[in-house]
């Protein structure tokens, strides 16, 4: 018989006992439960996740970068680049998720969680390659999904549409080349129909 999911807000107290003073806070929002730590405990506090017994969060599922640049737009002060993880316990049958926000915007570092959970790896050079999340401790942090010779963090909120360079197969060289971008910005605009009874309206 599968065991009934602990209430979130149980979970909230839970998790905030296990981590004590390393945990910036545990919220409850939309039934889900966010834990927020700073660099500086995050390896601590997410070997206490894994290992301590009212957690065991056994499974790091999903590890991503997030760029918040855009929120000074609203309204929103604070640190740029976070990490963000999602941990399920399958023996106690819960989940939480674990924000570490990066103390430096111009080098964003976190540890690396990889020895905890193994999964972490692939997850880790993704936040790297897209968002420039440097991962301390991470044993082959090189880019997993960009070209080789590809600059900048596509999924900064900063980096152009267009990119920086493209690349094209060069018959005469007989090799890919790398060369300025050459496709100019355009602004789409939709087309606006201004016709006299169209659609049967007067």
């Amino acid at each position: 018989m599968t065991a009934i999911a602990i209430q979130p807000e149980k979970l909230r107290d839970l998790v905030a006992a296990a981590l004590g003073d390393r945990a910036r806070s545990v919220t409850v929002a939309l039934g889900e439960v966010t834990v927020e730590v700073a660099a500086a405990h995050y390896l601590q506090a997410m070997s206490v996740l894994k290992d301590h017994a009212d957690c065991r969060f056994e499974q790091l599922i999903d590890l991503c970068g997030i760029d918040y640049s855009a929120y000074a737009e609203v309204g929103r002060d604070g640190l740029r680049y976070a990490a963000v993880s999602h941990l399920l316990s399958v023996s106690l049958n819960q989940r939480v998720r674990v924000r570490v926000f990066c103390p430096d915007d111009d080098f964003p570092v976190v540890a690396s969680v990889s020895d905890i959970w193994n999964s972490a790896n692939w997850f880790e050079r993704e936040a790297f390659d897209l968002f420039g999340i440097v991962f301390d401790g991470h044993n082959d942090l090189r880019r997993i999904l960009t070209d080789y010779g590809f600059i900048g963090h596509p999924f900064r909120k900063d980096f152009p549409l267009s990119g920086h360079v493209e690349m094209r197969y060069d018959a005469e060289q007989r090799r890919v080349v790398y060369q300025p971008v050459s496709i100019e910005p355009r602004e789409i605009t939709p087309r606006i129909i201004r016709e006299e009874k169209y659609g049967g309206l007067h």
